[in-house]
């Protein structure tokens, strides 16, 4: 992986705090590589320019790290190439990750990028439509998705995969209003525990990440 991509990760985690264990900052490069050198063949990601996969895959991922704390175990619904489950698991090797998509391809990159890290994920190919036992999805206690952005799409369906006690993550773009989602929450029984918001330090792109307790 060229400089910038390092350059990029490395100012994501030094603007954000962010503290990763031994060994991470060099699976997450492997990821990246890895994600990179699939999407040539198979449609993964539309973008390619290393640095921007460190800031707006990597690092974009790890913004949910706050969030999950605590977390034994987390779902990915719609996870796509991996995305956030696998950079969560290569920060957290104490964190248990599924990762669902209805995409076959996909799933079997994450199936192969898993057992080459040796990262705790499993891949699962199925659609999630809120029904977590006839899916062999499992109750986690985290649950997120990158995929759903519209919180009034995501909330009721995630909520039906929370474990007692769990929090629901939404990872969103500019427009959040808190008052939205804090009675979003409550119409499922959840109460909206925190909403940060941020700039990636390259592109100046906006994000938040809203998490709700059950």
């Amino acid at each position: 992986m060229d400089s910038r991509f390092h350059e990029a990760l490395r100012a994501g985690l030094d603007v954000f705090s962010i503290a990763l264990p031994e060994g991470a900052a060099a699976l997450l490069e492997r990821y990246a590589d890895r994600l990179l050198a699939w999407n040539r063949k198979v449609n993964l990601t539309s973008i390619t320019d290393p640095a921007e996969v460190a800031e707006k895959h990597l690092v974009d991922s790890l913004l949910v790290l706050p969030a999950v704390a605590g977390a034994r175990t987390l779902l990915d619904v719609g996870a796509g190439a991996g995305l956030p489950g696998v950079p969560l698991a290569c920060a957290r090797p104490d964190l248990a990750v599924t990762c669902c998509d209805s995409v076959a391809k996909k799933v079997a990159f994450v199936k192969a990028v898993a057992a080459e890290l040796a990262v705790n994920v499993r891949a699962v190919a199925v659609r999630a439509g809120g029904e977590p036992e006839q899916e062999k999805l499992p109750r986690a206690e985290a649950v997120v998705s990158r995929a759903l952005a519209d919180p009034e799409a995501w909330v009721p369906l995630g909520a039906r995969y929370l474990a007692g006690g769990g929090v629901l993550v939404a990872m969103l773009g500019r427009d959040v209003d808190r008052g939205r989602l804090e009675a979003l929450g409550e119409t499922q029984g959840l109460r909206l525990e925190r909403l940060d918001r941020f700039e990636l330090p390259l592109s100046r792109s906006a994000r938040a990440v809203a998490a709700w307790r059950r």
